[in-house]
């Protein structure tokens, strides 16, 4: 572990983990805008507002970009915080590790718009795409945390309507299990640096408003995932969320999808957004860029 990822646990724990319990939505909305949306992308990235199925989305190229290929991405925060600008140093880096324009939607956050808002929104995106003539073979579908969960049921339910798979598919730390049986929720809960079971027991209903967790497009771990495409997963050793990872991982397999799981020790969770100040940030996205 570098001292900076040394560094980032310990203010992770104490900004998040250590005030959580009394921090209101408002507050820990513009926290995650604050935490991860302070430093502008370099003058040679180019962001641009768009409206996609009716969703306004951010567009992100650099110099190299080769527009006719794309990474669908969704940002995490719970599914009920979150945006394109909180991710924005995450989603430019990953445009120009993979040479790809990124996409990011500005989706409909619980409790305002809970369950399906915005996977609705994430499947009408991505088959406004196909319909613009971006090629299956040069789409790719992402996200952190919630925003893997999403992909992952974005994906599910895209095959489900008969749209064709993208070429590839990333979640970094993915929420999957709203549920919360995997084991990490409780070996992992003080090893964790930022979040707490309990606080996620808190946000599951703010999204789902009566549905079942288990629902396999609210908790993709329990969906049928045959036809899915080639997957890379990251996630942190001591995440709570590690068993969401791990078992999806085997889930994937099982059902015939190529998957590489990439555990990292000791990163904290979607570390990947710190890469401005964290190697093993930037190298993550280097390896997330080749995949």
């Amino acid at each position: 572990m570098s001292v900076q990822a040394f560094l980032l646990r310990a203010y992770l724990r104490h900004q998040f983990k250590s005030k959580s319990a009394a921090v209101t939505l408002e507050q820990a909305r513009a926290n995650l805008e604050m935490l991860a949306g302070k430093t502008p992308p370099p003058a040679r990235i180019r962001t641009t507002t768009c409206e996609i199925a009716a969703v306004r989305c951010d567009s992100i190229e650099g110099r190299t970009t080769d527009a006719g290929r794309v990474l669908l991405y969704l940002h995490g925060g719970g599914y009920c915080m979150g945006s394109p600008h909180s991710h924005s140093d995450l989603t430019w880096r990953l445009g120009e590790a993979s040479g790809a324009r990124v996409v990011v939607p500005d989706y409909a956050l619980a409790p305002e718009h809970p369950f399906p808002a915005a996977l609705d929104q994430a499947v009408a995106i991505y088959k406004a795409l196909l319909d613009d003539g971006i090629q299956p073979e040069n789409l790719a579908v992402g996200g952190d945390s919630a925003g893997g969960g999403l992909a992952f049921a974005t994906l599910v339910a895209a095959r489900d309507k008969g749209l064709p798979m993208p070429a590839a598919a990333v979640t970094l730390s993915p929420w999957t299990d709203l549920a919360g049986t995997g084991r990490s929720m409780t070996t992992n809960a003080k090893a964790d640096a930022m979040i707490r079971a309990d606080q996620i027991g808190r946000i599951v209903p703010l999204y789902t408003r009566g549905r079942e967790a288990t629902d396999p497009l609210v908790s993709p771990l329990y969906a049928d995932l045959q036809g899915l495409p080639a997957t890379l997963i990251q996630v942190g050793s001591t995440e709570v969320l590690l068993d969401d990872s791990t078992r999806i991982a085997q889930k994937l397999e099982q059902a015939g999808v190529p998957v590489t799981l990439d555990v990292w020790a000791s990163m904290p969770h979607v570390w990947q957004l710190f890469a401005g100040r964290l190697p093993e940030g930037r190298e993550a996205i280097v390896k997330i860029g080749a995949f």
